[in-house]
């Protein structure tokens, strides 16, 4: 197979780290984790979340990075690659599962953006200020209720894909993510003055050392750890491969796991003392995005300012995230059905719109989105975790991992990557259906 990525790669470290900060960075730093947190034990939470951020980051993004920067290619190609280093066929039809995986999400996630957009005019129009939260969100989550904000998302989505990985997804990274960054901290600035914002800190922070005896902190700070990374088996394999062979991916990896936990804890300081400064429940998912927050930012003073910069960075944490996820699919058109660059990311988006324009209605989106992430999603990442370190073995990845560093891998990381990390993510599976979701 051709192992140089047909794509080009990325122009630099920090171009490459944004990137992938960008994929992991998305809904669930900013409406599951603060509410997680405090839900479970407030710090005390933070030391299994962070346990897990470790080993999925050092090990599992890694890995994928590696994994993709070895075979030039996305999550077909890598797949088919490591089970032909052992004689075997197959790796192909695997590797279209996390690749399905991902369009599965994105077909879901376009229609959640979708929903972030339409309520970032409302802000910007100052409808959103002068409707009950509840009949603005309703108002866009019926049947066919959101088609042009959805369709607006999908061909921005597009627009920058077209644009390349260096002059496209990259440029737009280096924009947005650190924008994100700034836009949250002065909100979570802004949220420090409200009067009873001291109640949410407590809320975040204090810990309540009994929930470390709950099995359920364990899981949950799994599950969060997990998802919040995009441990996918196919977006980070794809970014992977657009890396250059000079780059330390272990120092990648971890800043990368870094900026995440950063953008979630930050998440939190701009959410949750805002919350209880207003009395309202600091409930998780899309009730606390749109019908919450809006609630919040209607009674603070400046609060349409500060919803338009609210929902500004949340836009573009999705559509960093949707870049990646498309950019699996198109590069997988690419390769495998010999489409030139700008109609495989064509082809991407009318599949995501023309599926999720039936999916639009709130009950039918969360119906889909529950198994996407309950099962496809999380059952693509333990095969990209297998293929990785049982199938095609340490002994090939570890040398893709040592370019770029001097200082050699320790054995350790063979122990943490087959014993650990592979019966950890399997356990993400059962768990999550078990439960009903994790992530």
């Amino acid at each position: 197979m051709n192992h140089s990525p047909q794509n080009g790669t990325f122009s630099s470290k920090l171009g490459f780290v944004l990137a992938a900060v960008g994929s992991a960075v998305g809904m669930g730093n900013i409406w599951m984790f603060p509410y997680r947190t405090g839900q479970y034990g407030g710090a005390a939470f933070l030391i299994p979340y962070c346990l897990f951020v470790v080993l999925f980051g050092i090990i599992g993004l890694s890995g994928e990075f590696a994994f993709g920067r070895l075979t030039g290619t996305g999550p077909i190609g890598s797949y088919d690659h490591a089970l032909r280093s052992r004689g075997k066929k197959g790796g192909a039809i695997l590797g279209a599962i996390p690749l399905f995986g991902s369009l599965g999400i994105a077909i879901g996630y376009s229609v959640i953006v979708g929903w972030v957009l339409r309520t970032l005019v409302g802000a910007a129009s100052g409808s959103l200020m002068q409707t009950e939260p509840e009949t603005f969100f309703a108002q866009m989550t019926g049947a066919f209720g959101s088609i042009p904000w959805h369709l607006a998302v999908i061909l921005i989505t597009i627009l920058v894909l077209i644009g390349g990985i260096s002059s496209g997804i990259e440029k737009v990274n280096k924009i947005m993510m650190p924008t994100f960054f700034v836009l949250f901290v002065v909100i979570a600035v802004r949220v420090a003055f409200l009067p009873g914002a001291l109640d949410g800190y407590q809320y975040l922070l204090v810990p309540r050392w009994e929930y470390l005896a709950n099995v359920d902190t364990w899981i949950m700070a799994m599950g969060q750890a997990f998802f919040s990374l995009s441990v996918t088996g196919s977006g980070m394999i794809i970014y992977g491969s657009y890396l250059s062979k000079k780059e330390n991916i272990l120092h990648s990896a971890g800043m990368t796991a870094l900026l995440d936990t950063c953008a979630a804890m930050i998440a939190g300081f701009a959410i949750i003392p805002a919350v209880f400064a207003f009395g309202l429940d600091p409930q998780s998912g899309p009730p606390l995005m749109f019908h919450t927050l809006p609630r919040v930012f209607q009674q603070m003073p400046a609060g349409r300012l500060f919803a338009v910069l609210f929902f500004l960075s949340v836009l573009f944490a999705g559509i960093t995230s949707l870049a990646n996820m498309f950019e699996v699919c198109a590069e997988a058109a690419q390769r495998h059905l010999k489409l030139k660059r700008q109609y495989a990311v064509l082809l991407v988006g009318a599949a995501a719109f023309a599926v999720g324009l039936f999916i639009e209605q709130e009950a039918s989106l969360s119906r889909w989105m529950d198994i996407i992430t309950i099962y496809v999603v999380p059952i693509g990442a333990v095969l990209g975790a297998t293929m990785i370190f049982w199938v095609l073995g340490l002994k090939a990845i570890k040398p893709e991992l040592q370019l770029g560093r001097q200082k050699p891998i320790g054995k350790v990381f063979d122990f943490f990557a087959k014993y650990i990390y592979v019966p950890v993510a399997a356990l993400v599976v059962i768990l999550g259906i078990v439960k009903g979701g994790i992530g």
